[in-house]
C-alpha cells in the first residue's frame, strides 16, 4: 500500500500536484485535540492506515463526535470495534453505518475495493471462534484485503482442514483461530508457506482458563512460521495480517 506521503511525492515528480500544494497538505496539523480525545489524523500517512475507533469504555457521544472529526479529515472507512448495540443505534441515526453483531464492529462508509497483494484466509477451529474470526475478517476487510473465510476447520476432524488446502497454500497470510488447545495454529503452520498470525480465543472448559491453555499452546508451536497475537484480539491480528498482505519491496540503489 503506497502511503500518502509517497503518492503525493510522486505526484510531484509527475507534475500532477504543485511543490506548495503538496507542502500544504503535508503540514496540516496532524491531530485534532477533542477534550476526551486527541484525533491522530497521521497515522495513515505514517503507517499505511488511518486510526481505528475503540468502542469499549467511550460513551455513544464521544464515538460520534471522533467519527464527525475523522469524515472532517477525509476517512471515508471508519472501523470502529468493541462496540455494543446500544452506541450502533445512535450511529446509525447520524452516519451511513452497518453494524456486525457478532464481531461488535461497526463500519462507518463503504469497506473499499482490495488492494493488497492476495488473500488473507481466516479460520476457526470451530463455530464458537466465529465471533472473534469475524472481528479480524471485517478489520481486514475494512483496510483494503481481500478475505477467504474457512469456518469450523479445527483438528477434532482434521480431513475439514485438508479440504481447503488450495485455500491455504495459496493464501499471503492466514489467521488461525482455535480455543481448547489451540492446535489448528500448528497444523496450519506445518501446511501453509506464508506467515501465520494465531488468535487463542476463550472458548473451553475450566482447565482452558478463559484462553490461556490455547495462548500457551501457540507460543510454543513447533511451526515455525507461526505468531501470536492476545486472547481473543480478533482486530489485532486482522490489522497485523493487512500489514503483511501490503508489504512492498523497497528499492535500494
Amino acid at each position: 500500500m503506497k502511503s500518502e506521503i509517497k503518492q503525493l511525492l510522486e505526484g510531484v515528480q509527475n507534475g500532477s500536484i504543485s511543490v506548495e500544494d503538496a507542502l500544504l497538505k503535508i503540514k496540516k496539523e496532524p491531530f485534532e485535540d477533542l477534550g476526551y480525545a486527541k484525533i491522530d489524523f497521521h497515522r495513515k500517512v505514517r503507517q499505511g492506515a488511518a486510526e481505528v475507533i475503540y468502542g469499549a469504555g467511550k460513551s455513544a457521544e464521544q464515538i460520534c463526535g471522533i467519527v464527525k472529526a475523522m469524515q472532517g479529515s477525509g476517512q471515508n472507512t471508519i472501523l470502529i470495534t468493541r462496540l455494543d448495540e446500544e452506541k450502533a443505534k445512535a450511529l446509525a441515526e447520524k452516519f451511513s453505518f452497518e453494524y456486525k453483531k457478532e464481531a461488535r464492529i461497526g463500519i462507518v462508509g463503504q469497506l473499499p475495493e482490495p488492494d493488497g497483494i492476495g488473500t488473507i484466509v481466516v479460520a476457526t477451529g470451530g463455530t464458537s471462534d466465529i465471533p472473534v474470526a469475524e472481528e479480524a475478517a471485517l478489520t481486514a476487510e475494512a483496510l483494503g484485503n481481500k478475505v477467504t473465510r474457512l469456518y469450523d476447520v479445527g483438528v477434532a476432524g482434521l480431513h475439514r482442514t485438508l479440504a481447503h488446502l488450495d485455500e491455504i497454500m495459496s493464501a499471503t497470510v492466514i489467521i488461525a483461530i482455535a480455543g481448547m488447545e489451540g492446535a489448528l495454529a500448528s497444523v496450519i503452520g506445518g501446511l501453509a508457506d506464508c506467515p501465520v498470525i494465531a488468535v487463542p480465543t476463550s472458548v473451553g472448559y475450566g482447565a482452558s482458563f478463559h484462553g490461556l491453555s490455547a495462548l500457551l499452546s501457540m507460543l510454543n508451536s513447533c511451526a515455525s512460521g507461526v505468531s501470536v497475537v492476545n486472547i481473543d484480539n480478533g482486530f489485532g491480528a486482522g490489522y497485523q495480517a493487512s500489514m503483511i498482505n501490503h508489504v512492498e519491496a523497497k528499492e535500494t540503489k
